[in-house]
C-alpha cells in the first residue's frame, strides 16, 4: 500500500473535547462525525490500528481511512492515549452532576432533555433548574421554526442561544447536544468551559446510553 501516512503504534483513539462537541453539535452527518460518533459508542477506547480504523470508519479503503484520521487529527478532533480508557461507570444520575460542574466558572450548569425536564444539575436550585429546562425547550422550538432564516438567509449554522448583558457577554447560554434522535441541552450560567476532559466523558456517557449504533 502506497501512503503518505503512517500509524503510531501503542496508542488508543479518543475524541478531544472539540471532537466530541463537533460529533454532537448538529444532526448533520458527514464522515468525520460518523467516525467520532462511533468512537463514542465504544465501551473502551480502541487501539490505533488499520483494522479498527476500517471498522470505526465503515470503509475498507486503507488510504481513505488514513486520510480521514489525518483530517480529524489536523482539526484536533481526535487524540491518541497511551493507555486504554473505559466508559464512565455508574448511574447517569450519579456521575452527571460532577461532570457538569467543570463546564462553568460559576459552577451553575444543568442538562435538560427535549421535553424541558432536567436530567442533572449542579449549582442551580431545583426551581431555577426546572424553569431553565422549560426555557431551553421553548428556545429549541423557536430555533426550529426560524432555522430557514438563520441558516439560509443569514448563514448562521450554530444552534446555540444565549442571553447576553449590555456588553454582549453571555449571562446564560444554551447549547444543544444531538445524540441520535435525542436532543439534550446544556444550560450554563456565566462563561462556558467545554474544553475539559469531563466534556468528552459526558458525551461518551450519553452516547453509550442513548445513541443508535452507527452503521
Amino acid at each position: 500500500m502506497s501512503s503518505d501516512y503512517s500509524l503510531t503504534e501503542g496508542l488508543y483513539l479518543y475524541p478531544t473535547p472539540a471532537g466530541a462537541y463537533y460529533a454532537v453539535s448538529s444532526l448533520e452527518t458527514d464522515k468525520p462525525r460518523q467516525f467520532l460518533r462511533k468512537l463514542l459508542q465504544q465501551p473502551q477506547t480502541q487501539a490505533l490500528n488499520l483494522e479498527n480504523l476500517q471498522d470505526l470508519m465503515n470503509h475498507d479503503d486503507q488510504e481513505r481511512c488514513l486520510e480521514l484520521l489525518h483530517h480529524c487529527q489536523k482539526l484536533r478532533w481526535v487524540q491518541g492515549l497511551n493507555e486504554p480508557l473505559n466508559y464512565p461507570t455508574g448511574a447517569l444520575e450519579d456521575i452527571l452532576p460532577g461532570l457538569l460542574s467543570k463546564f462553568s466558572e460559576s459552577g451553575k450548569v444543568l442538562l435538560a432533555e427535549r421535553q424541558g425536564f432536567y436530567l442533572a444539575t449542579h449549582g442551580f436550585p431545583h426551581e431555577v433548574a426546572e424553569e431553565l429546562s422549560a426555557l431551553s425547550a421553548e428556545i429549541a422550538t423557536v430555533h426550529d421554526r426560524r432555522a430557514g432564516l438563520l441558516v439560509n438567509n443569514m448563514g448562521i449554522m450554530s444552534q446555540s442561544w444565549s442571553i447576553v448583558d449590555v456588553f454582549g457577554n453571555s449571562e446564560v447560554g444554551f447549547w444543544p447536544l444531538f445524540i441520535s434522535n435525542n436532543r439534550f441541552v446544556i444550560a450554563i450560567y456565566g462563561i462556558p468551559h467545554f474544553n475539559q476532559p469531563e466534556f468528552v466523558s459526558l458525551v461518551w456517557a450519553l452516547s453509550i446510553r442513548y445513541a443508535t449504533k452507527e452503521r
